[in-house]
């Protein structure tokens, strides 16, 4: 069917060069699939117009779920029949991305038959994303992938599929079990996943260590990043091992520090662990000599998003330190309340940083009934911004009232 591949020469353009070009994965499964050939024509078009052509025509998606599958129709349905619907799945990735390859032939051998084709491989919410098939083919996607132990994910105002980084599995810095972590909130928040009652999206990402590697402090509503609370474990001979081998101590690790807290004499490397902001830079500098603490677990932070109405947000400190074993029913009763106030007190798209915002920290402390700590900072080291208030008991006086 190769010959009704339409010209496409804007997006010929994007083949050239050295990179892997997404227009020449299109132009290979347009061989077998007329969605991928009409997908082309139709970018083509949009490249040459400047105008997008896709609308969203409502809610659609299979039977007893209210998410993940997200709607999408061409607006010229005459003369791209083929992609008049074209609707995104969004599959449920196990923790860490870890795949057999049996799953992903199975996955790719359902799509191929009633879909494009064409997937994405993970999108940035973690999902496995199968793009473009019609509404007829929805239910019997859904059927196949249950078969093969597959379900579908977060889309909408829900809880978005959880994903984490490789963790134990892997990362000789994780500081709790990542995968294990994802995997208990994803079963245990099964319902808020497939039926959407929010005010909008609520993402969880589980970051083993301060790297940070799945980005959770600036991508999820609630970022569990592992930590540690005791000193970090140092080796002093492989310090001086590092040193001796050309290694400029004071150059690339000591003067890094953004707490300032190490100092290097050229025999002993010191660290005031007090002042420590787990930024792990000198443990990735030095990773024979330096590691995490012994007493691990994880920082809860709340509140980051991406810009689409008001403007990006980081995650700030919700929980300094919380250790992380299953149930993990200390965070799953902060989640509790935290949802069932946004769900009754947020606006229609208001993300749950925004809602903080807008209502405010400690007022929102209050609802959920977490007490306002130090910890609790817009950035290591700065202002709170939490205000406190002295409160007198009944017959205190204040400074003021005793001069007089």
């Amino acid at each position: 069917m190769a010959h009704n591949i339409p010209k496409t020469p804007l997006l010929d353009e994007l083949e050239k060069g050295k990179w892997p070009s997404f227009v020449r994965e299109i132009k290979d499964a347009a061989k077998k699939s007329p969605m991928s050939a009409d997908l082309l024509g139709q970018l083509e078009r949009s490249y040459r117009e400047k105008i997008g052509h896709w609308k969203h025509g409502g809610i659609v998606g299979v039977m007893g779920y209210g998410g993940g599958v997200i709607g999408r129709y061409s607006d010229l349905p005459e003369e791209f029949p083929n992609i008049s619907a074209f609707h995104t799945m969004r599959i449920n990735q196990p923790a860490g991305w870890y795949y057999t390859s049996q799953a992903l032939r199975q996955i790719c051998d359902i799509w191929e038959v009633h879909g494009s084709g064409l997937t994405n491989l993970h999108g940035s919410t973690g999902d496995l994303i199968l793009l473009g098939t019609t509404t007829d083919n929805l239910e019997p996607i859904f059927s196949k992938l249950n078969a093969i132990d597959f379900d579908i994910g977060g889309s909408g105002s829900d809880m978005r599929t959880p994903s984490c980084c490789c963790g134990m599995s892997r990362c000789e810095w994780a500081c709790y079990d990542t995968m294990a972590a994802c995997h208990d909130f994803t079963m245990s928040f099964q319902d808020e996943m497939h039926r959407p009652a929010f005010p909008y999206k609520f993402k969880f990402k589980f970051s083993g260590c301060p790297n940070d590697c799945v980005a959770s402090i600036a991508r999820a509503d609630m970022s569990v990043i592992g930590t540690w609370r005791d000193s970090i474990q140092m080796d002093q001979n492989a310090v001086r091992e590092y040193a001796a081998k050309g290694m400029d101590i004071n150059g690339d690790v000591v003067n890094n520090c953004p707490a300032k807290c190490m100092s290097w004499d050229g025999k002993e490397l010191k660290i005031a662990n007090e002042y420590c902001r787990r930024c792990m830079h000198c443990i990735n500098a030095m990773p024979k000599a330096l590691r995490p603490g012994k007493d691990r677990g994880a920082t809860i932070l709340i509140g980051s998003k991406a810009p689409i109405v008001e403007g990006a947000l980081l995650s700030s400190v919700l929980i300094p330190f919380v250790k992380m074993e299953p149930p993990y029913k200390e965070i799953k009763d902060v989640v509790a309340k935290i949802w069932d106030l946004w769900s009754d007190e947020g606006k229609n798209r208001e993300r749950i940083g925004e809602f903080i915002q807008r209502m405010g920290l400690g007022n929102f402390l209050e609802e959920i009934g977490i007490e306002p700590i130090p910890e609790m900072v817009s950035a290591p080291r700065d202002n709170p911004y939490i205000f406190y208030e002295e409160y007198f008991e009944e017959g205190d006086e204040t400074e003021e009232e005793e001069e007089k």
